[in-house]
Parts: C-alpha cells; sequence; structure tokens
C-alpha cells in the first residue's frame, strides 16, 4: 500500500489526464427505492449532493453497491434486494456509466472508452448486463463483473471506498476501541490479508498431518523389506557357489576351444613348413632353368658369330669387286671435271670482252636521244586535265551516295535500339503478368488455407510431422507466429507490421533446447530447410501490462504492438522480447515518418516504418532510411484477401493490355527497319557502281600519265645499262660455278685415294677371319656340354617335387582342415555358453588344463545340491520379491519426499510472507498516526493512534489546546459532537489516503458537528480530496455554501421529497 498525497502539500492539486478509467460519470436509477426516475451526472473531481432528508440521497449509494455486485445485507438498508425496488412497480433499474480510457483501461479494444454496469432487479430474480460505449451487451457473468472490480480495486464494502449513512452514524458514534480496530483493519485490507494468511496456515496444518499419516503407514512394509533382505543375504552364498560353477563352465567351455586352437596353430606351422620346401625346390628349377637359357643364348651368339665369319669372307670379296669399279669410275669423273673447268673459263673471258663493247655502245646512244622532238606534250596534259575532272565529279557523287548510306545506317541503328527498348518492355510487363498471377494463386491459397501464407506448402508438412511426433515434446511448437496474429483496426496498418516483424511471421516458438532439436528433425523430414526456431519460456507472465508507460514511446501514433491482438501470451512476450514491437512506430507516409524519426527527438522510439515501405532509425548520430523493398509482398496478416485479389487482377489486365500495345509498336518498328534495310541495300549498290566508276576513271588517267613519263625518259639509255648489269651477271655466275668445279676436282681426287687405302685394308682382314671362326667352332662344343648336365639337373628336382613334396602337402593340409572345422565348431558351443569378451572380464583361462577344469566344476556342483535344499524358495524369486517391494516403496517414498520438500517451501513461504505482514503493519500504525495527527492539526489538536495488534484494539488519543495543562483526552466520549466528529474524519481521511480506489463516496460525514467544526471539515476534506486525485462523492443534508463552486467541484441540489 502506498501513500497517494502528502500533508506538508495539502492544496498541491496532482495533474490528471481527461482519461483517467474507472471515474463514474453517470447513475441512472428506475423504481429504485424512492425513485422513480432519476439520473444524475457526476464530475471527474468532487460531487457535492445535498437535499433534505427523504430526498433519496442515500439510495445513490446504495445503488452504487448493488451495481459493484454487493448483496443486499452488506448494504444495511434491506435483507433482500427485491425490497429495493418501489412500492408498487414489478422492477427495478439500477444503470451506472463509468469511464475506461488511459493507461489502466479494462480491455479497451472490447468495451470502449466507457462501461455500462446495468442491474435489473425483479420479484424472482436479478441480472446484471456489462455494456460497451455504444450500449452494445459484452457479458452477463459474476465473474466478467468481479473482474472489473478487481481491475480497479473498488471494494464497495470498505468504508473507506463507501461509507453510508448508517455505517457512518455507526463509526462517529462508537467509542469502542475493539469496533475503531475492526474499522481499520478492514479499511487497510489487512484483514483480508491476514484471513487469507489464516486459511493458509490451516490447510498446511491440515497437509503436513496427511503426510505423517502416509508416511507411518509405509513403516510395516519397510519392516518386512529389511526381513527379505536378510534373507537374501544368507542365500547369497548358495548364489556365489552358482556363479563359481558358471564361470568354470565357460572356462572350461573355452579352455577345450584354447587347446584346439594350440594345435591348430602347431598344425598350420608344420603346414608352412612344408610349403617353404616348394619354394626351395622350384628354386634349384629355376636356378637350372636359367642356366640353360642362359647357355643357349650363348650358343645362339657364337653360331651367328660363326655364320657372320663365312658371310664376312663371301662379302669380302664382294667389296673387293665393288672398290675396284668405284675406283675406275672416280678417276674417270676427275678428269671429265678438269676438262670442263678449262671450257668454262674461255666462256667468261668472251663476257668480258661483250662488256667492253656495250660501254661504247652507250655513249652513242645517248647522244642520240637528245635529238628527239617535243611536239605530243600539249596535247597529252590535255587529256590528263579531262579526265582529271572527271575524277573530281566521280568522287563528289561517291560522297553523296555514302552519306546518304550513312543516314540510312544510323537510322537503322536506331530503330534497333527501338526494338530492342520494346522487347525490353514486353519482356517486363510479362515478368509482372507472370509475377501476378503467381501472387493471386498464393492469395487464393492463403484464402483456402491461411497457414499457407506464413510458409507455403512447407509449413503444411510440418504441421503434419509435429502432428505425428506430438507426444515427444514436452510442450507443443507454437507456430507459425503470424497465424496467431490479426489486426485489431482494420488492414490499414498491414504493410507497416509486416514490414516491422519480418521474418518472425513464419518462425516457430518451442520451450527448450530439446524441443527445438526434435522441430528441427521435423523440419528435415519436411523438406523445410532454414526454418526460424526461437527458443523460449512459456511460463513467462504476459508482458505487455508490465511495461511502464515511461518505456514507451511519447507518441500518438500507433506502435505494432497496439495495433496486434492475440490470444497467446507467448507470442506477445516474444514480439516485445525480440522483435521490440512495443517501440516500433507505425506512420502513414514519408514526411511523418522523417519527423517522428529524427525532428521530434522522441524518447523509446526504435524503428519507424511507413505504409510505403521505409524504414527509418537512428543509431547515435547516424540517422538511417532504408527504402521499400520491392520483391517483398504484404497483406498476409489482412483479415481477407478478396481485395488483393480483384486490385492484382485489374493491374493483371491493364497490364497485358500495355504488352499488347508494345507488341503492336514492335511489330511497326520491323515493318520500318525491313523498308530501311532495303532502301540501305540499294544505296550501297549505288555506292559500289560509283567506286568502280571513279577506280576506272582513275586508272585510265594513271595509264595516261605512265604512257607521258615513258615516253618523255632516255630509254636506249636505260635499255643498254641492263643488257651491261645482265652480262656483268652472268660473268660472276660463271665465276662461281668455276669454284665449284675446283671444289668437285679436289673431292674426287680424295676420293680416288681412299677407295685405295679401302681396297688394301680389305685384303689385309680376310686373313684375319679365317682365324677367328675356328676358335668359334671349340666354343661351341663347350657350350652345348654344359646345357646338357643343366636339363639333367631340371629334371631331377621336378621328379622330388612331384612325388614327394606335394603329396605330404596335401595330407598335412587335409588335416589342418580338419583341426580348423573342429575349432570352428568349440568356438559355436563355447559362445553359446558365454562370449569370449565375458571371458576375458573373468580373468582368462589363467593355465589350467581341460581337465582340471572339469574336475572342480563336478566338485562345485555337489556342494551347490547339497546347499539348495535346505531352501525351498529361489534367489532369484526371493530377490525378485525384494525389488519389487522396494520399488513400491521407493514410489511412496519418494512422492512423499516431495509432498515434504513442497510442504517446507510453503511453509517457508508463508514464514516469510508473515514477517512482511507484520513488518507492514507495523508501518501502516505508524503511518496512520502520522496522517491523523497531520490532519488534526489544521484545527490547531495534536493526537495520536495506538494499534495493538495482539488485543485487537484502536485507541484514539487527543489533546485540545485548551485542555493543555489538563492533559490528553484518552476516551473521544469525552470530547463534545463537534469535536469528536471532526477528530473521527481526520482517521477516516487517514485511513483513506492509506487506500486506492478510482472513487470514493461518504454520507452524512458532517453529522453532530458544530458550524466551525464542519466549515473546518469541509475545507479538510476539498483540499484532500484535490491533493489525493479520485473522483469523491460528498452526500449531506446540510448547507455547503461555504464550499466555493469551482472547475473541479461541482455541486447538485436534490429536489424536495413530495409529501
Amino acid at each position: 500500500m502506498e501513500n497517494s498525497s502528502a500533508f506538508a502539500e495539502p492544496l498541491c492539486i496532482p495533474y490528471r489526464s481527461a482519461g483517467t478509467a474507472g471515474i463514474i460519470t453517470k447513475i441512472r436509477l428506475e423504481n429504485f427505492m424512492c425513485h422513480s426516475s432519476l439520473q444524475i451526472e457526476l464530475g471527474e473531481w468532487i460531487n457535492f449532493i445535498t437535499g433534505q432528508n427523504g430526498s433519496g440521497k442515500s439510495a445513490i449509494l446504495t445503488a452504487l453497491c448493488v451495481a459493484f455486485g454487493c448483496r443486499a445485507r452488506g448494504t444495511q438498508r434491506a435483507s433482500t434486494l427485491k425490497d429495493f425496488i418501489k412500492t408498487g412497480c414489478s422492477y427495478a433499474v439500477v444503470h451506472v456509466e463509468m469511464k475506461n480510457e488511459g493507461e489502466d483501461a479494462f480491455k479497451p479494444e472490447i468495451y470502449g472508452d466507457t462501461i455500462i454496469i446495468e442491474r435489473r432487479i425483479s420479484e424472482s430474480t436479478s441480472s446484471t448486463v456489462l455494456k460497451d460505449h455504444q450500449g452494445k451487451k459484452v457479458a452477463s457473468r459474476k465473474e466478467d463483473l468481479q473482474e472489473i472490480v478487481e481491475h480497479f480495486n473498488i471494494d464497495v464494502e470498505n468504508p473507506c471506498v463507501i461509507m453510508t449513512q448508517d455505517k457512518s452514524r455507526e463509526f462517529l458514534h462508537s467509542g469502542n476501541d475493539k469496533d475503531k480496530f475492526k474499522f481499520f483493519f478492514k479499511a487497510t485490507l489487512l484483514q483480508q490479508v491476514n484471513d487469507l494468511l489464516q486459511s493458509i496456515r490451516s490447510n498446511l496444518d491440515a497437509a503436513n498431518a496427511l503426510v505423517d499419516e502416509l508416511e507411518s503407514s509405509i513403516r510395516p512394509i519397510l519392516k518386512d523389506l529389511k526381513e527379505l533382505q536378510s534373507k537374501i543375504k544368507n542365500m547369497e552364498h548358495i548364489e556365489e557357489i552358482s556363479q563359481q560353477v558358471d564361470q568354470l563352465k565357460k572356462k572350461l567351455a573355452w579352455t577345450h576351444v584354447h587347446e584346439i586352437d594350440k594345435e591348430l596353430q602347431e598344425q598350420s606351422a608344420k603346414v608352412e613348413n612344408y610349403r617353404n620346401r616348394v619354394p626351395a625346390c622350384q628354386a634349384k628349377i629355376n636356378l637350372h632353368l636359367g642356366k640353360m637359357e642362359d647357355l643357349m643364348e650363348r650358343l645362339s651368339k657364337k653360331k651367328t658369330h660363326m655364320a657372320s665369319i663365312m658371310e664376312k669372307t663371301s662379302e669380302v670379296r664382294r667389296l673387293k669387286e665393288e672398290l675396284q669399279n668405284h675406283l675406275r669410275m672416280s678417276t674417270k669423273e676427275r678428269l671429265e671435271l678438269v676438262e670442263e673447268h678449262s671450257r668454262k673459263l674461255n666462256l667468261v673471258e668472251k663476257l668480258v670482252e661483250k662488256v667492253r663493247w656495250l660501254e661504247q655502245q652507250v655513249g652513242d646512244i645517248h647522244e642520240q636521244h637528245i635529238q628527239n622532238t617535243q611536239a605530243e606534250e600539249c596535247e597529252i596534259k590535255k587529256n590528263l586535265k579531262g579526265l582529271q575532272d572527271e575524277v573530281d565529279a566521280a568522287h563528289l557523287v561517291l560522297a553523296r551516295l555514302k552519306d546518304e548510306e550513312n543516314a540510312l545506317s544510323d537510322s537503322l541503328s536506331m530503330g534497333m535500339d527501338e526494338i530492342r527498348k520494346i522487347s525490353s518492355e514486353i519482356e517486363t510487363y510479362e515478368r509482372r503478368r507472370r509475377e501476378m498471377s503467381s501472387h493471386v494463386r498464393e492469395l487464393l491459397q492463403h484464402q483456402t488455407n491461411k497457414v499457407t501464407a506464413f510458409g507455403g506448402d512447407r509449413v503444411i508438412s510440418l504441421l503434419r510431422a509435429i502432428e505425428r511426433h506430438c507426444n515427444r515434446f514436452k510442450m507443443p511448437p507454437i507456430g507459425p507466429i503470424g497465424v496467431h496474429l490479426s489486426l485489431i483496426h482494420g488492414d490499414t496498418w498491414a504493410p507497416c507490421v509486416e514490414n516491422a516483424i519480418g521474418k518472425l511471421l513464419n518462425a516457430f516458438i518451442v520451450n527448450d533446447h530439446k524441443d527445438s532439436l526434435l522441430l528441427r528433425g521435423c523440419a528435415k523430414e519436411a523438406n523445410y530447410n532454414h526454418l526460424q526456431i526461437i527458443i523460449y519460456d512459456f511460463s513467462r507472465p504476459r508482458l505487455d501490462n508490465r511495461i511502464p508507460s515511461k518505456m514507451l514511446p511519447q507518441t500518438q501514433h500507433p506502435t505494432t504492438l497496439s495495433v496486434l491482438r492475440t490470444d497467446n501470451p507467448t507470442i506477445l512476450n516474444v514480439l516485445i522480447d525480440l522483435g521490440h514491437a512495443e517501440r516500433q512506430v507505425l506512420v502513414r507516409d514519408y514526411d511523418v515518418g522523417k519527423a517522428v524519426a529524427f525532428d521530434k527527438d522522441i524518447a523509446n522510439v526504435k524503428e519507424v516504418y511507413t505504409l510505403e515501405g521505409y524504414k527509418m532509425f537512428s543509431r547515435g548520430s547516424v540517422q538511417t532510411i532504408l527504402p521499400p523493398n520491392k520483391r517483398t509482398r504484404t497483406g498476409r496478416l489482412c483479415s481477407s484477401f478478396d481485395n488483393q485479389i480483384k486490385d492484382l487482377e485489374r493491374d493483371k489486365v491493364n497490364v497485358e493490355e500495355h504488352a499488347e500495345q508494345s507488341r503492336r509498336k514492335k511489330r511497326n518498328a520491323e515493318e520500318e527497319i525491313r523498308n530501311l534495310q532495303d532502301k540501305l541495300q540499294t544505296a550501297k549498290r549505288r555506292r559500289l557502281n560509283a567506286e568502280r566508276d571513279l577506280m576506272s576513271k582513275q586508272l585510265a588517267m594513271k595509264d595516261v600519265k605512265d604512257s607521258y613519263a615513258a615516253e618523255s625518259s632516255p630509254a636506249p639509255a636505260s635499255t643498254v645499262d641492263e643488257l651491261h648489269q645482265e652480262i656483268s651477271g652472268e660473268i660472276q655466275e660463271k665465276q662461281i660455278l668455276l669454284e665449284k668445279l675446283e671444289v668437285r676436282m679436289n673431292e674426287a681426287e680424295s676420293k680416288v685415294n681412299e677407295l685405295k687405302l679401302s681396297f688394301e685394308n680389305l685384303c689385309v682382314s680376310a686373313n684375319a677371319d679365317i682365324d677367328a671362326f675356328g676358335e668359334a667352332e671349340r666354343e661351341v662344343e663347350l657350350i652345348e656340354a654344359d646345357l646338357h648336365a643343366a636339363e639333367k639337373g631340371k629334371i631331377h628336382y621336378e621328379e622330388l617335387m612331384t612325388n614327394r613334396v606335394l603329396p605330404e602337402i596335401k595330407v598335412e593340409e587335409a588335416n589342418y582342415q580338419e583341426l580348423k572345422e573342429k575349432y570352428e565348431k568349440s568356438i559355436k558351443m563355447a559362445s553359446t555358453i558365454c562370449p569370449e569378451s565375458e571371458l576375458e572380464a573373468l580373468g582368462g583361462c589363467n593355465g589350467c588344463s581341460t581337465d582340471q577344469l572339469s574336475d572342480q566344476v563336478k566338485r562345485l556342483t555337489r556342494i551347490l545340491e547339497n546347499e539348495s535344499q535346505k531352501y525351498a524358495d529361489s534367489i532369484d524369486d526371493l530377490r525378485m520379491m525384494y525389488e519389487k517391494k522396494k520399488r513400491k516403496i521407493f514410489r511412496k517414498q519418494q512422492t512423499y519426499e516431495g509432498f515434504r520438500e513442497k510442504l517446507n517451501a510453503c511453509q517457508k513461504a508463508l514464514d516469510l510472507r508473515w514477517s512482511k505482514f507484520q513488518r507492514n503493519a507495523t508501518l501502516l500504525k505508524r503511518q496512520l498516526t502520522w496522517q491523523f495527527n497531520g490532519h488534526l492539526r489544521k484545527k490547531g489538536i495534536s493526537g495520536q493512534i495506538k494499534v495493538s495488534y495482539e488485543e485487537k484494539t484502536l485507541s484514539v488519543e487527543v489533546k485540545m489546546p485548551q485542555d493543555a495543562s489538563s492533559g490528553t483526552v484518552r476516551d473521544t466520549r469525552g470530547l463534545s459532537g463537534g469535536e469528536r466528529s471532526f477528530s473521527t474524519l481526520c482517521f477516516a481521511l487517514a485511513l483513506h489516503e492509506m487506500t486506492e480506489a478510482p472513487f470514493r463516496a461518504m454520507d452524512e460525514f458532517d453529522v453532530f458537528m458544530d458550524a466551525v467544526s464542519r466549515k473546518i471539515s469541509l475545507d479538510t476534506l476539498v483540499d484532500f480530496a484535490l491533493a489525493q486525485g479520485s473522483q469523491w462523492i460528498f452526500i449531506t443534508p446540510h448547507d455547503i455554501s461555504m464550499v466555493k463552486q469551482g472547475e473541479r467541484v461541482k455541486k447538485q441540489q436534490m429536489a424536495a421529497p413530495r409529501s
């Protein structure tokens, strides 16, 4: 409980917005008590209602109590509700209107800015109806009315909220300390908290007693369990012997396997030894084979050498004849070269004589050329000038045709660019048409199943996978988030909200990490890649009502959170914690958004979104504006997709019309391009004809110039020079041929000498070849003898391998195979008894033989048979019985321990709350005394309130200023009526400051007061009411003219009662 005002500044009027919720604005009574029809409108601050006795003033407060669910006996005016019906009428109606604006409004999206409570009473029944600001029925249950009462903290039975005429008289007249304590205890809600704590304590005591009884019920079973455990221990010796027998049997089985394995290894070594003899024999055979191959190779080489020697002797004779022939031909060739050399030398000398004759002839021709005539030069120049004019005219025609061709080429290029541009427009229109068709199909699908708007067909598959695995989730996943959201004020803000929330619309929410892994597996099963999964505690309370107003954007523009509605508090919490929806402001256009985001410096604004799709935010000194994303499709949160589908269909028709217009333009442009291409081809042909004409005229002019130049040049002199150069070249060629002939003569001479030397060497080598042939015959005889010996050794080792080594290997391999089969069978039999890994855990065979282990098994089996006859039940049966009882007891013990832990935690929490309750009660006691004394000072009185929670008493001590010497008045009955009423009023105001309610009412609060006390009391009440801030309703039959009429004070006079 908080103190709503301070006495140090009683005249300070707090600011309160016009939208404070819970204030009573209108009361209308019909056939209620003495009123046939009464309607009274109340101000937001202080209301004084005066009138004569019997005018029905108190009926207004009684009607308020009845409207807010008070029983008839609680009003102290009737025993049943039908007693409130006016005499002669069959029903009564109480109609109360209260404000529902501001931050504390109750369900404003349902009720609007006004809540109407209407209670109708008839002879047999009564009903309560809750209506919204338009008068439409919203609810009619008592629980709904109780929810409103609890929301606004309206307790009409609390005297600090509504002090009726009877309570006021009882309170003012009562001098009993216990009655005052009850009043204080109830007004401060300590009575309610104390009763609740006492009820919890009694429930805890009953629960502790029940747990004690449950724990005592399992003690006999624990005793039986201990006896059964001792019996099992006595039988464990027999089980140990049985285990030893089983272990020895396992070791016996595997010992037999190991012995066979040992024999198998020995046999394998024996087989390997025999097999090693095969490579030795084969090596001997291969050695003799190698020798035979080597000797045969040497024999072949020797025979080849002998054949070559025999061929060489015959070759020598043939070479001798060839050398003689070559020698004769070389001598002949040398003689022919000498003769040709002398002939070429004579020819060179004749050419030199001819050169000297030509030089003399040149001088004669030069003198004759000077005498030629120059008569034809004028006519040639005239022809050249005419040809030049024709060439210039052809140049002009060609330039004009080239310009015309270039103009046509430029027009053709521009036409092609225009066609490409139109084709690009057509592709753009087609792409937009396909996108619109796709969007329409998606919207039709969304209209059929809204879930597909947030993930398409993949989310349908995912939801089916989640449904299949629903039992594996700790808490069922929530999603997609967009399916659980709807817009409050129509579809106006849909684009902004979707742009603000973004990818969170497709996300799923799980309770913990384990559920997220399971959901990821479901997504993989549904082929839903990159699914956004949010881990959030589902048990967290709703956050939107817990956000302080100072942490919200201080602007009239809506936020993302304010335009969304969802029935799931977890989704709302995720949008606040992760999406910051409460700090995202939505505006209509770009300019307003820019002003809100950057210019107005509004606190707590994270981002601003516009209907056009702009996103604006600032981080420090950096201001950022993100343009709309054209690829983003909005409208998924809209309540209906019909308008979007119609708009898209209309836009699609427009796009198709534009595309058809572009196609017509393209066809016209293509026709124009074809015409331009025909014109360009014609222009190119004309240009080529002009170029050929120009070329022919240029060639004709060149021929004329060349002929003129040829005629004007000294032709005879040039002819003589050419002859001189030709003869000189021929002389040089002949000289080169002479040098070559000399080289060939030298080569022929050296060749003759080489042939003579080769002939002499051939005659010497023929004698050496005859001696080498005899030596080769002796070596061949020795090689043939060694080859025969090697072949004999090879045959010996082959017979040894075939007759002895290979048969012995086959016999040993057969024995090995037999042992191997025996080993496999023994392993199979041993594995049925126990796996080999278990034998290793038992310590192996420890080197014991099969016979030793067999004897041990027999001895322990006899001992086991003798011991087992002493007990009727087997140890397995006893253990099963023990485990069964143990599990049963263990479950109960765990359950009871859980009960005990929870009860201890509840007891600890209760003790903590009880200590806090006592501390708060002490603080309230001090606060009451301080505030009571503060109100008394206004009349120059001091006092004190003593509260005893142990004795449940409350005493008021007042010290009057004129009785300063006589001490303190401990009993208010010792005061005058006015003084006692004023002190009691101060006590009531002190209690008012310690309670909270949207409105308060007091009836006949100024009874037994004189004029001075009433004046001071009224001033005190008015100042207190203005400072406290709630709505106040004061009802009195006395004159209140001393209270000034003002903006915050409203006076109303009830009509006089009819006689």
